[in-house]
């Protein structure tokens, strides 16, 4: 690892919130901590009504229409599947390329349905069972954490 992807490593962990990363290779380690008070707690990202809360706040008009039935399917037999790392969530392989999955669109386990990059590598995410997709939590572009929700789907 060079000076420069160090400098971009610690610019990402600044950005992203994290107060502490950690990497080891053949004959490198590094750790990075930042002194940032945590902006989250762990245990409650996971939860969907934990994770939904802030959304309304954002913008009252609509996502206040749109809480109530998204409340009404959530006590359903709704499955979320989670960041597996942290990184930057895209929802297509590239600009111009056609989205992974869209809403109501049917998924397999193994079935990729979007990308995540971190440090410059492209990690492809792949649905851990089979179901369809009612609603993407993230927008495109966008950083997530570890164990952040990503989709919500329904078991088929």
């Amino acid at each position: 690892m060079d000076i420069k992807q160090i400098q971009e490593l610690i610019k990402f962990v600044s950005k992203s919130g994290v107060n502490e990363v950690a990497i080891e290779q053949e004959n490198f380690k590094i750790t990075i901590k930042t002194n940032q008070a945590p902006t989250y707690v762990q245990a409650t990202v996971p939860q969907a009504p934990a994770y939904h809360a802030p959304a309304p706040a954002t913008a009252p008009a609509s996502p206040a229409a749109a809480a109530p039935a998204a409340t009404a399917e959530e006590p359903t037999n709704l499955v979320t599947l989670k960041s597996p790392m942290i990184g930057t969530f895209y929802r297509s392989s590239g600009p111009d390329k056609p989205l992974f999955v869209n809403v109501g669109d049917e998924v397999k386990a193994g079935d990729v349905v979007c990308i995540i990059e971190a440090m410059k590598l492209f990690n492809e995410i792949e649905a851990e069972f089979s179901g369809r997709v009612v609603k993407v939590l993230v927008d495109n572009a966008s950083p997530v954490e570890y164990d952040q929700p990503l989709f919500l789907i329904e078991p088929i």
